[in-house]
């Protein structure tokens, strides 16, 4: 509780908490009637001092701002725990590994060692879709996957079930759509229950809204970033060099490891994947400038590609 003297303020004439101009001071100093505790009870307590009557000032009111805002602070920091416990067990690492040699096995489970069987490649993120154990990355973080002929490329996920408990699965590659950049893989989910992200929208979005992106940077796994969503209808290069339209531009930090991820909106819910940054020339840092595709389109494009392969607009 803060305690100011009214010998470090300005000086102050009691006169002002009277209701007659011509009160005595001396005497409003002896004799506080009940009328005049109401003037000053709007938040400052006037109490005689033993030490040279002087007055002190308790500025409850102050202290009780304080006091909010502390709370709304509190409350503020716990929705974002919260929004990442319900979230980052949706979200997964994935793995790009190249064998030395290819298995004997032809298992549909190769029970992936980096560093007896192959090299990691790359890393990247990804969200669990369904409860099947189809997951929705970046085209680019599973490319060599997609487009290889070697029979060497891997992609070994990390994932969480409901129960927290890690396990690692390969990745199969379902379908891929390099003008939006989006893949889908396929794990082996028997004997586990996943839980699968909140899918949101991202058509009614505004600049300065808040927002998240879960993922793992640099392979940091469960990395949470947060910031305001920077601008809408961007437009940034495709890996097969079209132009995706649309984009969101956020100041949540994206870095090498979180393409694929969830940027999620206050609620928890998916509102892009995000893909790319700019980056300072030279350095591979970001600039703060970073991109995700809109959840919108992610919704138009995914089914296709788990049931066909290939984007709608591909089939025929």
């Amino acid at each position: 509780m803060a305690i100011t003297g009214l010998s470090s303020l300005p000086r102050l004439r009691l006169h002002y908490l009277s209701s007659s101009s011509t009160s005595s001071p001396t005497a409003t100093c002896s004799t506080f009637t009940k009328r005049r505790a109401l003037v000053l009870g709007t938040g400052l307590v006037a109490v005689p001092s033993l030490l040279n009557s002087k007055l002190f000032l308790f500025d409850y009111s102050a202290i009780a701002l304080q006091q909010n805002r502390d709370d709304e602070l509190q409350q503020e920091e716990d929705r974002i725990v919260n929004i990442f416990q319900e979230t980052s067990p949706s979200v997964v690492f994935i793995k790009d590994i190249e064998l030395a040699k290819i298995p004997k096995s032809s298992s549909d489970e190769i029970m992936l060692n980096d560093n007896a069987n192959g090299k990691v490649e790359g890393t990247g993120s990804g969200f669990i879709w369904d409860k099947l154990g189809h997951i929705v990355t970046n085209y680019h973080v599973v490319a060599k996957l997609a487009t290889d002929q070697s029979g060497l490329q891997r992609c070994k996920v990390n994932l969480v079930d409901a129960t927290g408990k890690s396990f690692s699965k390969e990745g199969k590659i379902v379908g891929f759509d390099p003008a939006y950049d989006l893949a889908v893989l396929k794990v082996d989910v028997e004997g586990y229950e996943v839980k699968s992200v909140v899918i949101g929208s991202s058509r009614d979005l505004r600049v300065g809204q808040s927002c998240f992106a879960i993922g793992n940077p640099f392979g940091y796994e469960n990395t949470l970033t947060t910031g305001v969503v920077s601008g809408l209808g961007r437009e940034i290069p495709s890996p097969n060099g079209s132009a995706i339209r649309g984009a969101i531009q956020t100041d949540a930090a994206i870095n090498a490891g979180n393409s694929g991820g969830p940027l999620i909106d206050s609620y928890g819910h998916v509102i892009g994947v995000n893909t790319a940054t700019f980056t300072r020339k030279g350095t591979g840092i970001s600039s703060g400038v970073n991109f995700a595709i809109p959840i919108d389109i992610v919704v138009r494009t995914v089914p296709y590609l788990i049931v066909y392969g290939t984007p709608y607009k591909d089939r025929f």
